[in-house]
């Protein structure tokens, strides 16, 4: 059976994270049936006795494992051996379970961080490994270059069909606004938002409404943003595809091939948001990888393009935000449309 056809038996690993949950609606959009979910209370994918149990007992056709310990660089840089355990044990759990129990197809998602930090841009897909990479959140990405590994070495030894996608930075529906562990997009969202409405920081007194914001760094890095569901359109595009062997190292990066700094990115979401107060850069605070964008020549020869553009995508965004109170708020007018 292809792994495309909508009766295939497909293991979504984080059906309930940003990047599962889209990856989830985009396959039941194209009539796919047989998923199967599994909270993390029902199946701990860092334990292997029971994600080896789990894959003898329902013998899924297809794995997408998005499944993954994320976080900003604050979250990075203070839990380091968090992020490259967890992710580590899941990678190793998850992508061996699937081969012990005879999955041909399986889609691992990554991170754009793999790759060096001073590599040259765009970064294309042979840049993996040939320099040093950014301090801040080394830890996550040799857990992410690990997992490649595991599916590359599979394929070469055993003929698997194991295939590594590495997205640029991801924002949308679904995701994170936790300012402790958030990225830079959902970061932005909710402190202008909050800004806006003179909403107190934690353990401070209500400010007047549009109260300025204060942003780390220079703003100078320039960073690539993709929409959530393009990166699941991209997920779906690549399991129709044929043999993944047929791709070097299976690894592939998905973006948009356009980036903008970070200040820019700030202004755009301010204008989205309708704050009017002032900006202030901590110029003290790190600004971490200088650029990050992604070479996506691979996927384009393939036929596949997004569609989301950026400031489209962060107003529907800020919209989802809007109406899904973000867990560690307080107060009912926190998430006020006003």
């Amino acid at each position: 059976m292809s792994a495309s056809a909508p009766n295939a038996r497909i293991f979504v690993a984080g059906h309930r994270g940003l990047v599962g949950s889209a990856v989830r609606r985009a396959l039941e959009a194209r009539g796919h049936q047989d998923l199967l979910l599994r909270t993390r209370h029902e199946l701990d994918l860092t334990d292997p006795s029971a994600t080896r149990a789990f894959f003898e007992r329902e013998r899924p056709e297809v794995v997408i494992l998005a499944a993954a310990k994320v976080g900003g660089i604050l979250a990075n840089w203070e839990e380091p051996y968090e992020f490259i355990r967890e992710n580590l044990a899941i990678e190793l759990s998850t992508i061996d379970a699937a081969f012990r129990a005879g999955v041909r197809r399986l889609l691992f998602l990554g991170s754009s961080c793999i790759y060096p930090k001073l590599a040259p841009q765009p970064l294309r897909e042979e840049y993996l490994l040939t320099g040093p990479l950014e301090e801040t959140n080394r830890p996550y990405a040799l857990a992410k270059i690990a997992g490649i590994e595991l599916c590359r070495s599979l394929n070469r030894e055993y003929g698997t069909d194991y295939l590594s996608l590495m997205p640029t930075n991801l924002y949308g529906p679904g995701d994170n606004f936790d300012l402790h562990t958030s990225h830079v997009l959902p970061a932005l969202i909710r402190k202008f938002h909050e800004a806006k409405l003179g909403l107190p920081a934690e353990g401070d007194a209500p400010g007047p409404a549009h109260s300025p914001v204060n942003l780390w760094g220079t703003g100078s890095p320039r960073r690539e943003f993709l929409h959530v569901d393009d990166l699941a359109d991209a997920v779906c595009f690549l399991l129709e595809q044929g043999d993944a062997t047929a791709i070097p190292d299976g690894l592939i990066n998905i973006g948009t091939g356009h980036d903008q700094t970070i200040r820019e990115l700030a202004l755009l979401v301010q204008r989205v948001v309708g704050h009017e107060g002032e900006i202030i850069w901590d110029e003290e605070k790190p600004d971490g990888t200088p650029q990050k964008l992604l070479d996506i020549s691979r996927l384009r020869t393939l036929g596949w393009e997004p569609h989301v553009g950026l400031e489209d995508g962060i107003r529907r965004t800020y919209e989802w935000y809007l109406e899904n109170p973000a867990p560690n708020t307080t107060g009912p007018s926190r998430m006020s449309k006003e």
